[in-house]
């Protein structure tokens, strides 16, 4: 079959950074004569991209793994190709324990993708791994967000070294891209109509050390600002002992820079944070929560924690609920801590029950939830800049998201309009009533 009659279906899983190696995938892919279907049961090559974070990651990945094999024995698709995290992390052992995959691709390995594939569609097996720091992060992508946004890049790999994560051993050393490369990245999908930039990754506070020998964020930013057409700068995975005060008045002072942080705290407890092998106590991040709030007033915050850490004691817990009280997150993520091979924190002796580990995670997941009805029913009566997303016939209902909202993470905004609307159409947005922890709202002049 030749490759112009080649249709291959992308499925990728986990955080945004992997989906930005998707979409350099299949821009190579594209180029190279591919096609592309919706969904793997109309596809002739489905591409797993896999997350191998932790382990509920690791069981949705094998979980489509599963069903993917069972298409190919029952003849819907040809070929199985397996990239990302999981197959970075596991390499041979994965190779062998499934044979039915025609490709397994390490991160090294992107920018031979459209050759990889060629060879497979020739009936050879292809299992290629290189060193992790030889991942590319350059070359053109083919967008699967929506038109209006697209997630920007800024470096790979980790040098933090939390006791709990094993993204050092998958991704390597921490890598900035240079300025001018993300820079001219950023205006070319200006220029391809996106207005909303989401800087990615995997400690963005951290950018240029590598690089320049100084945290170059707030210098980058202020070159995104400059590019026209952008309307939104949105800043997720930012550690909070490189929130500095430069950074602070960047986001404060441009107004393209939405006032929206995320800032994965995972505790507020030293000893803990200690043991997790990052820096601060609950004093340290108390001072620079309440900065951001005075410094940027209508900020809106967004953390993670991890609940059942190796030794987490019920008066620590009790802390972190308090904590995460006090501290009134306008968005929460909670994981019970999952226990990784190779991590130091796997070692630990004093590991904690399942049970007790879910059980803390839904009693911070409930607490969020009431203050998060507390907050939406004090927005009722305001209205919000929103950008419209797409159309629910059931609900009869425009959805959409303000600055507020992160994309893919942290839901809609409901509402009704008068005029038909388009994807990515700006409008401002009353808000009318709270609906099980939904802004619903309608278009006002």
């Amino acid at each position: 079959m030749e490759n112009e009659k080649m249709k291959v279906a992308v499925v990728s899983l986990g955080c945004a950074k992997n989906q930005v190696d998707a979409e350099l995938m299949m821009a190579r892919l594209s180029k190279a004569g591919y096609k592309f279907a919706e969904e793997p049961g109309l596809s002739d090559i489905t591409l797993l991209n896999t997350c191998g974070f932790i382990t509920s990651a690791k069981e949705e990945a094998i979980e489509w793994l599963n069903e993917l094999i069972t298409l190919k024995n029952e003849g819907t698709i040809k070929y199985i190709a397996v990239s990302g995290c999981l197959s970075e992390r596991y390499r041979e052992e994965f190779v062998k324990e499934y044979p039915e995959v025609d490709a397994v691709i390490g991160i090294s390995e992107y920018e031979r993708i459209a050759e990889i594939f060629d060879k497979m569609t020739n009936g050879e097996r292809v299992c290629v791994f290189g060193e992790k720091e030889k991942h590319s992060m350059e070359g053109e992508r083919l967008l699967s967000t929506l038109p209006h946004y697209a997630y920007l890049r800024i470096a790979d790999g980790c040098d933090n070294r939390c006791s709990y994560c094993a993204i050092p051993q998958i991704r390597g050393h921490f890598r900035s891209r240079t300025m001018e490369n993300i820079v001219s990245e950023a205006e070319k999908l200006a220029e391809n109509g996106v207005k909303e930039l989401v800087v990615i990754a995997q400690d963005t506070t951290r950018y240029g050390l590598d690089l320049y020998k100084k945290l170059a964020l707030p210098e980058l930013l202020e070159k995104l600002c400059k590019i026209e057409g952008i309307k939104w700068i949105r800043l997720l995975y930012c550690y909070p002992e490189r929130i500095t005060d430069e950074l602070i008045s960047v986001i404060k002072r441009e107004d393209k820079i939405v006032k929206y942080l995320d800032i994965p705290l995972q505790h507020c407890d030293g000893e803990i944070l200690k043991r997790m092998n990052r820096a601060g106590n609950e004093q340290s991040l108390r001072e620079i929560i309440s900065k951001l709030r005075r410094e940027i007033p209508g900020i809106t915050l967004r953390t993670t924690f991890i609940t059942g850490f190796p030794g987490e004691t019920e008066e620590q817990f009790n802390a972190l609920g308090e904590f995460a009280q006090d501290m009134k997150f306008e968005r929460m993520g909670c994981f019970a801590y999952s226990e990784e091979e190779n991590t130091p924190a796997a070692e630990f002796p004093d590991q904690i029950e399942e049970e007790v580990k879910e059980h803390r995670k839904e009693i911070l997941e409930e607490q969020q939830d009431a203050r998060v009805a507390e907050l939406f029913n004090s927005q009722i009566g305001e209205t919000f800049e929103v950008v419209c997303e797409g159309y629910d016939r059931y609900l009869e209902h425009y959805f959409g998201r303000s600055a507020a909202y992160a994309p893919e993470i942290d839901g809609m905004i409901y509402f009704t309009s008068e005029k038909r609307l388009s994807e990515g159409e700006f409008v401002n947005v009353k808000i009318t009533k709270s609906v099980e922890n939904n802004l619903v709202g309608e278009v006002v002049k």
